[in-house]
């Protein structure tokens, strides 16, 4: 049905987003613009939208090392990013 919602949780967060948006969609409406940190600290976020850079990298769920752009969002999902802050 067109207009359904689901709450998910980015790095505890709650966020509704359109159902059947992907995770980093949901990344995005949150706020979110960094998936991780590279080993020199810098800032990380998806850039092809197709798991092939795989900068999109987060924990989906408990479940490490998930693709962003390759999960659709369902309601309750947990979403940590591993964006320590500021370098």
């Amino acid at each position: 049905m067109a207009g359904d919602e689901v709450l998910v949780f980015v790095d505890g967060r709650a966020v509704r987003v359109p159902a059947g948006a992907s995770a980093v969609a949901a990344l995005v409406l949150a706020g979110q613009l960094c998936t991780r940190r590279s080993v020199s600290g810098e800032a990380r976020f998806a850039l092809c939208g197709m798991g092939q850079c795989q900068e999109c990298r987060v924990t989906i769920d408990g479940k490490p090392h998930r693709l962003a752009c390759q999960v659709r969002c369902h309601s309750g999902m947990s979403i940590q990013t591993g964006d320590g802050g500021p370098a």
